[in-house]
């Protein structure tokens, strides 16, 4: 037993508050646990980008580095719906042609029925929680396993997107608004450097604030020198980005400028911010974390399981459906393919290889944006090399069976010494 008075180890004996030193072996401690986090998919970008880098120069451009953007756009907003979900321990693999179906509910109403802009997307994601509703409900209420019931939903989608579409014709979009999303809409420099600054300033303003709540409820918290090293890390990066997407990428720039941040961009940084916030500070994401961890834990607390189960699968095709309006501004079009394809097995393989664990109770909305870019590095880069989709999918195959080593192995090592 301790004595009275005595410093708690990694604590100065004064305030109770780690110092850098102790912080820093407690982190380490946690690695050596298991706890890997975002690492693995942090490093898995590091590696890739300077082997493309130096494979093909060209990777580094203005230009390329704007395309990995645009490019990865709809499969990491899947990705983000879908982490709700594997958090539970579930899986949705209708998440894709759900997509397509919702991008196929937009065009109907937009170019068939005249719809404005705003009220065809609200119906799209209307359509996606109301898709999530109904696995939902097949999968809490009725216990038809998550597999069967979205394996079902994955055959049928298909073809409710054929039916919808006239059974394969192609439906042009040529609405400024929707092509704004992704295809076409760029933040002014002035904008984007504008929004950088309140970016950084917010984060700031969280860590601090965070920091100081946790030392006035008598809580460990981050050392100052901590927290500004987090700041400046996501100062730098973020100022990186925003500069090199403020040059000019067109060829012809008289002709057409392309100097700008993406409004795609922004649109998964507002939808990053908004998920995070949901599953790091309300309740309801404390009851996801909870029922992912254990279900009659969490039920036996006096947590509605069920309806959190449900809204899971709401939230994951809502997603789903803002996955598909995306894909649809970029394509111009819909087609019966929309979602289609490999688009569900991107979407899994982000969220997995971000560091989401497969077995529940584990992931972050940040996993499916760092997985996200991970898919979409390896698709850049290995089409600028010239390998064929065939190379393509084993070596996103590999990746995705790492990560789910790395989770697996880690897990076990938590179990080992006694952290899960």
């Amino acid at each position: 037993m301790k004595a009275v008075g005595t410093a708690v180890p990694g604590t100065t004996p004064r305030a109770g508050q780690p110092t850098v030193r102790s912080y820093a072996g407690n982190y380490i401690a946690r690695l050596r646990g298991g706890e890997m986090g975002a690492l693995p998919a942090v490093f898995a970008l590091l590696f890739l980008g300077t082997m493309f880098s130096l494979a093909k120069p060209v990777f580094l451009t203005a230009l390329n580095f704007a395309n990995l953007f645009t490019q990865g756009a709809a499969v990491t907003v899947i990705a983000m719906g879908l982490v709700f979900v594997l958090l539970l321990g579930e899986i949705d693999l209708s998440a894709g042609f759900a997509s397509g179906v919702c991008a196929a509910v937009l065009a109907v109403l937009l170019v068939e029925h005249g719809w404005p802009w705003y009220l065809a997307i609200a119906a799209a994601i209307a359509t996606g929680a109301t898709i999530g509703l109904m696995l939902g409900v097949l999968v809490a209420k009725v216990g038809i396993p998550s597999f069967v019931v979205t394996l079902a939903a994955f055959l049928a989608f298909q073809g409710v997107a054929l039916l919808l579409i006239d059974n394969g014709k192609n439906i042009s979009i040529s609405d400024k608004a929707i092509l704004t999303i992704d295809a076409t809409g760029k933040l002014t420099p002035g904008i984007g450097w504008a929004l950088y600054a309140v970016a950084v300033c917010g984060f700031a303003g969280i860590r601090l604030l965070r920091r100081r709540s946790r030392i006035g409820k008598g809580l460990a918290a981050e050392p100052l020198s901590v927290v500004a090293f987090r700041v400046g890390l996501v100062a730098g990066i973020l100022g990186l980005a925003v500069y090199v997407l403020n040059l000019e990428r067109s060829l012809n720039p008289g002709f057409s400028s392309q100097k700008g941040v993406p409004f795609v961009v922004v649109i998964i940084a507002g939808l990053l911010i908004l998920w995070t916030f949901v599953l790091s500070r309300t309740p309801y994401g404390r009851h996801i974390y909870a029922v992912g961890g254990n279900r009659e834990a969490a039920r036996r607390a006096g947590i509605n399981v069920d309806r959190i189960r449900i809204s899971v699968f709401v939230i994951c095709s809502a997603m789903a459906a803002v996955g598909g309006v995306i894909a649809a501004s970029r394509d111009n079009s819909v087609d019966p393919n929309t979602g289609g394809s490999n688009v569900l097995l991107y979407a899994v393989g982000a969220a997995v290889i971000g560091g989401t664990s497969l077995f529940g109770g584990k992931g972050r909305v940040l996993d499916a944006v760092l997985g996200g870019a991970v898919v979409a590095v390896i698709n850049n880069g290995m089409g600028l090399m010239g390998y064929s989709s065939g190379v393509k999918f084993i070596v996103t195959g590999s990746v995705l069976l790492l990560a789910a080593g790395v989770d697996a192995l880690s897990r076990r090592r938590a179990s080992a010494v006694g952290l899960r």
